[in-house]
C-alpha cells in the first residue's frame, strides 16, 4: 500500500495493510494494541465476503481472534461491533456466538452496548431491524476507563441529595452524566440514554462506496473512553477507515488492515481528507434530524388519505 502522499510524520501515526486479517496480525508485536476497535464481516453475503455456514465462519473468525487476544495489551480493550447472521429468513445474533469465543479465550464483558438508530432494515416476514451491538471486552482486570471524556448533559443538573450525609449537596457530576449501555449522541439521550447514532446511508455525509460503513461518530466514544494520547488502535477489517480516522483525529496511532485493496486505498484518501480538513464528517453529538409536518415527505401522501380518488 503505498502512502507516498504522506510526511514521515504522518506514516508513524497510521499503517493501512491490504491481505487477510489473520496472516497480518501474525506480523504485529504481542501486547502492542490498547484497543481493537473493529466490525467483522457478518457472512450475509456482501460484496467483501464468501457466504458459509455459521459453524465454518465462527471457525474462521476464532483464529483471527486468537491473534487480537495475543496483540491487545494486559488493560486492553476489545470493541467487537455486530449485527445478525441472517439463513432463510432464521436470525443468528452474532454477538451470543461471539461471547463464548473471547470468554473461552480470558477476556472479560464490560458492556453489551445497543447502537441504535432510526433508519436500517425494512423486512415483511419480521419487525425491522433498528439496533446492533457492540461488545466491549477488556484483558484483565485493572483496564483504562476515561469516563470523564465520554460525559454527557445531565437532564437536571441541579438536582441535590434530598437525605443522607450529603444532604442538600449537588448529587451529579459537574462534566455530566455516564452514556449508559444504550448509546444516543443527540439531544435525546438526556431522555433515552442511547447511542443513538445515525447509520451510514445514502444521505449521510460521510458515505463513501463501502456498503457496510459504520460512522465515525460510533468510533469516537470507544477510542475516547478506553484510550488515551499515543496508543494503538487497530481494526483488522477497516472498511472504509471509520475507527481509523477516530483514533488519529483524537491523537492515537492507528493500524488498519482489509483484503480489499480498494477499500484500503478509500482508507488512504478519507485520511488524506482528514489531515487536510477536508473530509465531510458528522459532528460528535449533532441531534437527528426529526421532519416536520411542514415537509412533504412527513406528510401522508393524497393516495393513503381516505376517500381519494385511486
Amino acid at each position: 500500500m503505498k502512502q507516498s502522499s504522506f510526511s514521515d510524520e504522518e506514516k508513524q501515526l497510521f499503517t493501512l495493510h491490504t491481505g487477510e486479517a489473520q496472516d497480518f496480525l501474525k506480523t504485529l508485536s504481542s501486547k502492542s494494541i490498547q484497543l481493537v476497535l473493529t466490525s467483522p464481516p457478518y457472512n450475509i453475503g456482501k460484496e467483501y465476503e464468501t457466504t458459509q455456514t455459521i459453524e465454518q465462519y465462527l471457525a474462521e473468525q476464532a483464529k483471527v481472534i486468537d491473534e487480537i487476544v495475543r496483540l491487545m495489551q494486559v488493560g486492553g480493550s476489545l470493541c467487537w461491533q455486530v449485527g445478525n447472521y441472517v439463513d432463510q429468513g432464521e436470525i443468528f445474533p452474532l454477538d451470543i456466538f461471539y461471547y463464548n469465543l473471547f470468554k473461552a479465550r480470558g477476556l472479560k464483558l464490560r458492556n453489551r452496548i445497543i447502537w441504535y438508530f432510526r433508519h436500517g432494515l425494512h423486512t415483511s416476514r419480521r419487525f425491522s431491524g433498528r439496533y446492533e451491538t457492540l461488545l466491549w471486552f477488556t484483558k484483565g482486570d485493572n483496564y483504562l476507563f476515561n469516563l470523564d471524556s465520554v460525559r454527557v448533559p445531565a437532564k437536571y443538573p441541579g438536582k441535590r441529595h434530598y437525605k443522607g450525609a450529603k444532604i442538600g449537596q449537588l448529587s451529579g457530576n459537574p462534566l455530566g452524566k455516564n452514556p449508559s449501555d444504550i448509546w444516543e449522541f443527540v439531544a435525546e439521550e438526556w431522555e433515552n440514554a442511547l447511542w443513538d447514532i445515525p447509520n451510514v446511508k445514502a444521505n449521510h455525509p460521510e458515505k463513501t462506496i463501502h456498503p457496510c460503513q459504520f460512522p465515525i461518530e460510533l468510533a469516537e466514544r470507544c477510542v475516547l473512553a478506553l484510550t488515551k494520547e499515543n496508543d494503538l488502535v487497530l481494526d483488522p477489517y477497516c472498511g472504509a477507515g471509520s475507527a481509523l480516522i477516530a483514533a488519529l483525529k483524537h491523537q492515537r496511532q492507528a493500524i488498519g488492515c482489509d483484503h480489499e485493496e480498494r477499500y484500503i486505498q478509500l482508507c488512504s484518501e478519507r485520511i488524506q481528507d482528514f489531515r487536510a480538513g477536508k473530509l465531510k464528517m458528522r459532528p460528535l453529538g449533532k441531534p437527528i434530524h426529526t421532519p416536520t409536518g411542514r415537509e412533504k415527505v412527513a406528510q401522508v401522501p393524497l393516495e393513503w388519505q381516505k376517500g381519494s380518488e385511486k
